[in-house]
This record gives structure tokens, C-alpha cells and sequence, in this order.
């Protein structure tokens, strides 16, 4: 009996799990992507909008997209002042992997922002990338 227990318990935290990065993928889904070489493109020729970096600002610090700024997800709610010329503009959002990108998405939207995109790979695919430019602060 034991040994069933075990099975189905693993089992259960298994379809919880599967549900938890189905449901993220759903939530990012609803956000147009944008490639890394789009995104480079729009940059260089100065037209990428706003490039909203949602990790922790001391990630942030270590490395970002060049122009990004650094919102963190948990933060963001408060601080829609501060991107609020941007409701009708295009925004891009990252995150080290894309779970707080989702989470920020659903902050965004429910706060009325309606062109977001998600930068495909989010920063772990930006910094796999070698040709990708990345920029560094002391103090961000």
C-alpha cells in the first residue's frame, strides 16, 4: 500500500507541476514574441520602444539589454506611473526565463497596456547568444 501511495503521490506532484508550466507557457503565450535579432535590429536603429528588464535589479546589474530598464515583476503595480506614456506604445518584456515576464504581462495588461511582446529566450537565451551586445552597471 505503501508503495502505491508513493507512486501516486509522485504522480500528483507531477501533474501539478506539469499544470504550473503549462499554464506559464499559456500566460506568455497571449504576448507576442519577438526574436533576439528583431529586438537588435529595432535597437540599433533606435525604434525598439520600451524594453522593460523584470528581474531583480541586482540581475539587472549584472547584465541587461542595452536601453533596458529595470522594473522587477513584484514591483510593477506600483510603478505603472513610471511606464504610463508607454500604454499605447510597444513593450518589451524579459526575465531571466519567462515566468515573471508572464507575471508582468498579466500586470500589464490588467492595467490597460495592450502592445507587449516577450523577448524570445528571455536573458538566458540574450546572453547564449555571443554576438548579442550586453551592458553592465556599478550602480544601476
Amino acid at each position: 500500500m505503501k508503495k502505491k501511495h508513493g507512486v501516486i503521490g509522485l504522480f500528483s506532484r507531477l501533474s501539478m507541476t506539469l499544470f504550473f508550466v503549462a499554464w506559464s507557457t499559456i500566460c506568455i503565450a497571449q504576448v507576442a514574441d519577438i526574436s533576439q535579432v528583431e529586438l537588435m535590429q529595432r535597437i540599433k536603429a533606435n525604434h525598439a520602444g520600451l524594453i522593460l528588464d523584470v528581474r531583480s535589479p541586482e540581475e539587472y546589474a549584472e547584465g541587461h539589454v542595452p536601453g533596458a530598464i529595470n522594473i522587477p515583476h513584484n514591483q510593477l503595480g506600483s510603478r505603472l506611473a513610471e511606464i504610463s506614456s508607454y500604454k499605447n506604445k510597444e513593450i518589451v518584456l524579459y526575465c531571466a526565463v519567462g515566468g515573471r515576464a508572464a507575471k508582468a504581462a498579466n500586470t500589464l495588461r490588467a492595467a490597460g497596456f495592450s502592445k507587449l511582446l516577450h523577448l524570445d529566450g528571455d536573458m538566458n537565451g540574450w546572453l547564449s547568444n555571443s554576438s548579442l551586445p550586453i551592458k553592465k552597471c556599478q550602480v544601476c
